[in-house]
């Protein structure tokens, strides 16, 4: 039923090699890779210039601007940041907005360097030590905030003449008194593959967040992949209503990227997929029809029960979608099987629903499911030029390494934490682990099987590979469970705490751990899925929902948004003690 798509088959080179290592390759060859992002932006403009590139919602309305228009704005700031004479990076505090992409656009434009974080370092003032730690790794020479009254306490951590040479607050008119008279012409034509785009941040899960120096030519390769992979893309500009942050990787690179790479329109979704802003997703998805749906798990979940109960809603939803395609988490059969019988009913066509694996590191994607298949955590096969490594631990999962153009080449300002990263053939070590989907048929691709750096030994000294377990109960418990921390470590059974999600119902609250209406939905899903699993380090034995969400002051959630493990069960050891308590009433035990 995806046939209409043009979709391209898997084709995967595997050679094995003496020392017991496997290399995988795409068997096509890459297609050609443009010098910058500003050449994108050059090109729309000249073919499509009255076509939308961006829009946010002003009003009942949106606010939109044209290619063409996009270019004279980018073309004007970058001219007058270059009259700046910057000596750092420009360091972008509030969240995404037009103004804060024609920013971005401008500084790449003309060869200068972003650095985008979480809003809510500025905004909660428990969370404002990462922004100082942020500050002081990057030394920006420029500070954008979108509001200064929200961000004024956050901009007062840049008053420091010897970091910052100017403060830019406030919306359109403030990005207006950026204009100058510099030479951008000169400074575009010298912006090149290896020309430093912008630092992003990893998650920090595990320790201090890293500044990935992510260049034109890692940004520029990688939609070159993605458009190998997904032909259709270029076919039919991408139309996204997207709320991604793009602090983060996967929206701020991938998917921003992807519509201007093929002159399609981003319209800034200003929701969320939780309580208080998931009915502003709704509304906006409402008003235009996607191409290309990008979302997590559980936004998945809620826009499922939303489309449940609104007809108009479902039939704008599936009109023109070409692709669904969900990361974070694998997707949960019972979302994944609606999702479909929705799209049938509604459109009488299925879209992709795919997902792909890469990092921070990797600008990100670096394999990509390009062809149906079901199944969680299968994550694909090598994009074009990217050569993956694996290296198997003897029971059949591996570690993975990779190298290609999309791949970085350093931290920034962290030459030990560089060296670390790679092995001595080049390649980037992930961290992460696969296992083949059909060990026989390499085009099966892999599946993602769990971070090494979350493994942990029961009291028995076996092995428990938490990431895998992770994504298998989210996908067990669907919208019961907003996310999950798996523990035991030196205890008797793997357990879980529970982050609860929009289906888990009222709740009474026992000092920090909630007696909820879902424990025996919870409860029987763990009971099934232990029936599919064997072995101590395998089923989650027992699990406590959490009355108090992952705090981001205290360090529980990073800055991409997702929780900080260690941190939390590090804060959280009491609600653990009592997890492991038979006898507490809000123990869950199997």
């Amino acid at each position: 039923m995806t046939d209409h798509l043009g979709l391209r088959p898997h084709k995967v080179v595997r050679e094995d090699r003496a020392d017991g290592s496997i290399l995988l390759r795409s068997g096509y060859e890459m297609s050609a890779v443009d010098r910058s992002t500003g050449v994108w932006l050059d090109r729309w403009a000249a073919r499509t210039p009255d076509a939308v590139f961006l829009a946010e919602r002003s009003g009942e309305d949106w606010r939109t601007v044209a290619y063409g228009e996009a270019l004279h704005r980018v073309r004007d700031l970058a001219a007058g940041l270059l009259a700046r004479g910057l000596d750092g990076p420009i360091l972008i505090l509030s969240g995404n907005s037009v103004d804060h992409a024609l920013l971005t656009l401008a500084a790449q434009y003309v060869g200068l360097v972003t650095v985008p974080v979480a809003a809510q370092y500025s905004l909660i003032p428990e969370a404002r030590g990462r922004l100082e730690y942020v500050r002081d790794l990057v030394q920006p020479a420029l500070v954008y905030a979108a509001d200064d009254e929200a961000f004024g306490p956050a901009l007062d951590l840049f008053a420091c003449p010897k970091l910052v040479s100017l403060v830019v607050t406030g919306r359109g008119a403030a990005l207006e008194g950026l204009s100058g008279s510099a030479d951008a012409d000169a400074a575009h034509a010298a912006v090149g593959p290896g020309t430093v785009a912008k630092l992003l941040l990893t998650s920090g899960s595990t320790s201090d967040p890293k500044a990935v120096v992510t260049t034109h030519g890692m940004m520029t390769t990688n939609q070159a992949q993605i458009r190998d992979g997904l032909p259709f893309v270029a076919a039919r500009p991408p139309v996204l209503v997207d709320w991604l942050p793009w602090n983060h990787v996967f929206g701020g690179s991938h998917n921003f990227n992807l519509v201007l790479a093929n002159g399609g329109a981003l319209y800034i979704d200003d929701g969320a997929p939780i309580p208080a802003k998931f009915g502003r997703t709704v509304e906006n998805l409402g008003l235009v029809p996607g191409t290309i749906s990008f979302n997590v798990p559980i936004g998945f979940a809620q826009l499922v029960a939303a489309m449940e109960e609104d007809t108009a809603l479902r039939e704008t939803y599936f009109r023109d979608l070409d692709m669904i395609f969900y990361a974070g988490a694998s997707l949960p059969q019972e979302t994944w099987t609606v999702l479909e019988r929705m799209a049938l009913e509604t459109a009488g066509r299925m879209p992709l629903i795919t997902s792909s694996w890469g990092l921070t590191e990797t600008a990100p994607a670096a394999l990509l499911q390009h062809v149906p298949a079901k199944g969680a955590g299968i994550v694909g096969v090598p994009m074009t030029g990217v050569t993956v490594k694996l290296v198997d631990d003897g029971a059949g999962r591996m570690d993975v390494r990779v190298k290609g153009d999309n791949v970085f080449s350093g931290y920034h300002d962290a030459p030990e934490k560089t060296a670390e990263a790679f092995d001595d053939e080049g390649f980037f070590i992930t961290g992460d682990t696969m296992r083949f989907v059909d060990p026989d048929n390499m085009d099966k691709g892999l599946r993602f099987d769990g971070r090494l750096s979350e493994d942990f030994k029961l009291s028995t000294g076996t092995w428990v590979q938490a990431a895998q377990i992770r994504l298998e109960m989210l996908g067990a418990l669907g919208p019961l469970a907003q996310d999950v921390i798996v523990c035991g470590a030196g205890r008797d059974e793997v357990g879980m705490l529970v982050v609860p999600g929009p289906a888990a119902g009222e709740s009474t609250v026992d000092e920090g751990a909630l007696c909820c209406a879902a424990f025996n939905k919870i409860r029987k899903r763990m009971v099934q899925r232990s029936e599919s699993v064997s072995g101590p380090a395998r089923v989650v034995a027992r699990a406590l929902v959490l009355a108090d969400p992952p705090d981001i002051g205290a360090g529980e959630v990073t800055a991409k948004g997702n929780i900080n493990f260690a941190k939390l069960l590090e804060r959280r050891a009491h609600l653990v003690d009592r997890l492991y308590d038979d006898n507490d009433p809000a123990s869950i035990v199997l």
